[in-house]
């Protein structure tokens, strides 16, 4: 790729971009799959011969799915979702019938490590968080909720495991929700911050947040907790 011209980003190493005058050729690389995007019909068509010279090379056309994501593009938006994987969440962990919530969290609700429950199964509680924090990709909106839970994989409590079915809950009234970016939207960059105030019981620490968007959609979060009090 550094031979045909590519820039590898230094944020995202499986990240490479050509630019050719004002356009752009994009193209993201995941083990043996490549995602390309670009402002250019013959830098595609272009990039596209080239792979297929020099690898064996497989065209699937428009993308649809991606590492357990879904996108839906028309000619005005591109909406990415994450619903048949969540879907999947909900037989594993056997939450196809429960009833759904409105929030991820009880907005009182304070964890600790010890709050006096029973322990539970590490490893079942270690699947679930995993599989939230696979989530985040394209659910910003239990961000916050799936990095609390995973302060506590070891040793979880009854209480934790609770709230992680809460969070379940809460999927399975959403499992629509996603990201959608609009095109012809103004590029305006927001963002967005705002801290728990010592949310931490056991240190009194607070927990960051940020999100921002460029345009339509948010194209970066976080949840995490802070190195001092």
């Amino acid at each position: 790729f550094s031979q045909c011209g590519f820039e590898k980003r230094l944020s995202e190493p499986t990240l490479y971009i050509r630019a050719r005058g004002v356009d752009i050729l994009i193209v993201s690389i995941y083990v043996d799959d490549i995602v390309y995007t670009g402002s250019c019909k013959s830098m595609l068509e272009e990039f596209k011969e080239d792979m297929k010279m020099k690898y064996e090379m497989t065209d699937l056309g428009l993308l649809h799915h991606f590492l357990r994501m879904g996108v839906i593009q028309t000619d005005s938006s591109i909406f990415i979702n994450q619903k048949k994987y969540a879907s999947s969440l909900l037989s594993k962990f056997g939450l196809n019938e429960a009833k759904t919530v409105t929030t991820p969290l009880v907005a009182t609700e304070k964890l600790s490590k010890d709050d006096g429950s029973e322990s539970v199964s590490d490893e079942m509680y270690r699947s679930i968080v995993g599989s939230l924090l696979y989530l985040t990709a394209t659910r910003p909106d239990i961000m916050y909720a799936a990095s609390l839970l995973a302060r506590y994989i070891h040793c979880p409590t009854n209480r934790h495991y609770g709230t992680t079915k809460r969070v379940l809950r809460y999927i399975k009234g959403t499992l629509d929700y996603g990201l959608e970016y609009v095109k012809g939207r103004k590029a305006c960059l927001i963002g967005f911050c705002d801290s728990d105030w010592g949310g931490s019981l056991e240190d009194s620490k607070s927990k960051s947040g940020y999100a921002s968007s460029f345009g339509s959609g948010v194209f970066s979060w976080a949840s995490v907790k802070q190195n001092c009090v």
